[in-house]
Order: structure tokens, then sequence, then C-alpha cells
């Protein structure tokens, strides 16, 4: 995991978003880019999750929460899911007939059974490779991507710490690939 970077460039990670929307459309895969994108959530965490962890079946409404148990923690976390995750859900739902303990991101064939690491790091990693050419893009890496750009925003890196449950700050540090140029920034911008 170590060499596994975060998608910089705002225009990259438009394109990497794109690919299996308009580009190569599987609504499933789309999904699934888009859940780990902005959730920061383990991708062990991700493929565990069932539709009713993130649909109220009764209301026939989305959760405007997702509450989950983080498998490597141990941790609870709450994670609010905003309108691009529950757009995408929605659309791929549509696709699907899905039942309250179907997992969210599995075969079609097989909704009782999740995709397995392996499978969905194939999935990011082919819209890496035909999307931005670019071969050190992992699951992970959209965990990293939340990061950098939640912090390129003005997020404070302690509170990045807490959202990834990370023991120290150096951990958050490496996550957000912050690199010689956006310390060249933080020089050439700055005025006192």
């Amino acid at each position: 995991m170590g060499t596994t970077q975060p998608i910089k460039s705002k225009e990259e990670l438009k394109t990497f978003m794109e690919y299996y929307n308009s580009v190569h459309p599987v609504p499933r895969n789309y999904a699934l880019v888009i859940f780990g994108l902005h959730t920061a959530l383990r991708i062990s965490d991700i493929l565990n999750l069932q539709w009713k962890d993130v649909f109220d079946f009764p209301l026939q409404i989305f959760q405007t929460h997702l509450n989950i148990l983080e498998k490597k923690t141990g941790k609870q976390k709450s994670v609010a899911l905003n309108s691009h995750v529950t757009e995408a859900l929605k659309n791929y739902k549509e696709t699907r007939n899905p039942q309250p303990f179907d997992y969210i991101f599995s075969k079609n064939t097989t909704p009782a059974v999740p995709l397995c690491r392996s499978q969905a790091f194939r999935i990011i990693r082919d819209a890496a490779r035909n999307s931005l050419h670019i071969e050190h893009i992992s699951c992970h890496s959209l965990r990293k991507t939340f990061g950098y750009h939640a912090w390129q925003q003005g997020v404070p890196p302690v509170l990045l710490m807490e959202i990834y449950n990370h023991s120290s700050y150096q951990i958050t540090k490496k996550y957000l690939g912050i690199d010689q140029d956006e310390k060249d920034y933080v020089y050439l911008k700055l005025i006192l």
C-alpha cells in the first residue's frame, strides 16, 4: 500500500470519477468509486455494507448517515452520506432489485456475496489505467484522495486524523501525500 497515491489533480479526479459513469458505464463500479472517494472508508468496510445500511426500506429513502463498526480499528463511526453518494447509489439501485441483506457491492448474480478485495482493486485499477494512464492507484487511493482534497479545501489535518481514526499525525500526513510542490505553494502564496 505504500506506493499508492492520492489523485491530486482536480481535472484528473473528474476524469477518473466519470470513467464508469460515461466512458464505460457500469453503475455498480461508478457507485463504488464515488462511495470510496466521498466516505474515506477502507475497502474492507465498504465491501461489507448491505443495502439496509444505506437505505431505509420501509420509508423507501436513503439514510443521511452510515453507522459502521470499522473492521480494522473496531471503532464505531458515523459517516454523512452526501448527495454525490446517494445519487450514485440511487442510480445503481435502479439497475437492481436489492433486498435489505444483499451486499451493495456484489455480482449481479450473487447479491448475498460481496465482491472480494481483489475484484474491487481491479475495478479501481482499470478506471485509473484507462482514464488517467496511471498505475499506482488502488482502493486505498480513494481514501487518500479524500484526505488530500479535504486538506486542500482547508480541513485541518487534526480533523482528518479523527476521520481516519489514525493513532498519530505522522500517519495522516503520509496519507495526505504532502510533497515539495505543496510546501512551495505555501511559501510562494503566503502574504503576511
